[in-house]
């Protein structure tokens, strides 16, 4: 089996029929639209068809077939683009090796088809990534610079996770997570950025990195990948970012809650609803600004975008637009409804650095209300002990704790698990009021029982948490 075939060219040329392997991960489904949308003939398949992400490539007339068979390639494509949840031992990629069909990785054909005709805008980080790319894309697009763009997530602004636009930026979510079997390193490092936003450098993906030196080491070689005509911002509040903004070949603009950073937050005042905040930056820049966005993580991901406004020339009454018809992310504080006076929010939060933020972001922001954590350790890296004790440190701020067991942990050597009952045990220790539960099905009578009209329902998982949200709803409306 050769692997020489791999498809390296940056300017695309004799390619009309695309075929994607793993189709209907989030990446891949979302390349999938963009490339049929630019006009080429896309089809795919995947072993888990189902949707959203089934009928959203229906409604783009994409062609998905059902399991891997080396049937599915053909007739013989141009271009396989190759998922990275795809194994070597795939039937489907082992025929399209054995047979000579040129391959690429997710991130290799975004770059090649998209990137490569504009100016990238990498936003990376460990946390706040998703929210800075849309703030990015959101606020270019008000600033009538029309550009392209890629998120990790469903913005409400554009109800989609990307645009096509003809201006001269593309934003894209930079991801540190491997790219395909054929290739290990970061996703990020096929943007070539001629911009980058680093917004923390922690210790995540205990399944592909050994340590935090080894996810700095790959932040380190995308910061040196920036060219010395580009540019980079980095937050200074975190020590990773700052750190490895030092190694940057090109200009360096950092900004932070707290001195010493080149844009810096002069004062803020976390209301009800709404964050309000003046900046200071250099040459004399002051700017008061207001947020709908709650808490300390999302005024440093603004400040990303409000320091990029500032360097392409966007006025203050253009960014101050931008923010407040910016719609959010799906799934990132995401409020799902409120029914009998509960308020329920759907959050993708699961290092302890963005659960705790998130939930330090949402008490001030709702008042005095009573507060749930609702958490489903999901993650390859939240499951496992690596992360037990801090995790026992960042519920303090709600009223009530709710952890689910995770599920899978046979796959994970018994000395490396988490344990969401010992858990339980450190947060009550610690005077929280915590409980831990096997399943949802024994969750949801607890909730359903025990809430009052008033609390909010933080719900923080990666996942579907069983239906939880969808369940918990029908049954408050339908009591």
């Amino acid at each position: 089996m050769t692997e020489t075939k791999s498809f390296q060219n940056p300017r695309i040329t004799n390619i009309r029929n695309i075929h994607l392997i793993g189709i209907c991960g989030t990446g891949m489904g979302t390349l999938a639209a963009m490339l049929r949308e630019a006009g080429y003939r896309v089809r795919g398949s995947d072993e888990n068809v189902y949707p959203p992400m089934s009928t959203f490539l229906a409604s783009r007339c994409v062609p998905v077939m059902e399991g891997y068979r080396p049937e599915n390639l053909e007739p013989p494509p141009d271009l396989v683009v190759v998922g990275n949840v795809v194994r070597r031992d795939n039937p489907e990629a082992m025929a399209a090796l054995e047979t000579g069909l040129p391959y690429c990785s997710m991130p290799q054909a975004l770059h090649s088809f998209f990137l490569n005709s504009f100016k990238p805008v990498v936003a990376a980080g460990t946390h706040g990534k998703t929210t800075t790319a849309a703030l990015l894309a959101w606020l270019l697009t008000v600033a009538k610079m029309d550009p392209g763009c890629l998120v990790g997530g469903l913005m409400v602004n554009f109800q989609q996770s990307y645009r096509l636009g003809r201006g001269p930026y593309f934003v894209v979510e930079g991801d540190e997570y491997d790219t395909a079997f054929f290739d290990k390193g970061p996703k990020f490092l096929h943007y070539q950025p001629q911009i980058c936003v680093i917004t923390s450098v922690e210790f995540d993906h205990a399944d592909i990195f050994a340590d935090l030196q080894a996810v700095e080491q790959v932040f380190a070689r995308l910061v040196r990948s920036i060219p010395s005509h580009g540019l980079l911002v980095a937050n200074a509040d975190d020590p990773g970012a700052s750190q490895l903004s030092q190694e940057a070949p090109c200009r360096l603009i950092t900004y932070g809650l707290q001195k010493p950073a080149h844009f810096v937050v002069e004062e803020v005042d976390y209301r009800i609803g709404a964050t309000c905040f003046r900046i200071l930056g250099p040459r004399g820049f002051r700017a008061s600004l207001t947020s709908p966005l709650p808490g300390a993580h999302n005024l440093s991901n603004t400040m990303a975008m409000v320091v990029l406004g500032h360097e392409l020339g966007v006025s203050v009454s253009t960014i101050q637009k931008a923010l407040s018809s910016f719609k959010g992310v799906r799934r990132r504080q995401e409020i799902r409804a409120e029914v009998a006076g509960v308020t329920v929010i759907d959050d993708f939060a699961h290092h302890p650095t963005a659960v705790q933020s998130t939930i330090e972001a949402l008490r001030p922001f709702y008042g005095g209300r009573r507060l749930w954590a609702i958490f489903e350790p999901r993650t390859n890296s939240s499951k496992r002990r690596v992360f037990q004790q801090r995790y026992a440190t960042v519920f303090d701020g709600a009223d009530l704790v709710l952890i689910k067991e995770p599920t899978g942990l046979e796959r994970i050597a018994p000395e490396e698990r988490l344990s969401a009952q010992e858990l339980v045990t450190d947060l009550q220790a610690r005077g929280a009021e915590a409980r831990c539960f096997t399943d949802v099905d024994s969750m949801l009578p607890f909730i359903l029982s025990t809430v009052q009209r008033g609390d909010v329902l933080l719900v923080m998982s990666t996942g579907s948490f069983d239906n939880l949200i969808d369940r918990l709803l029908e049954e408050l409306r339908n009591p």
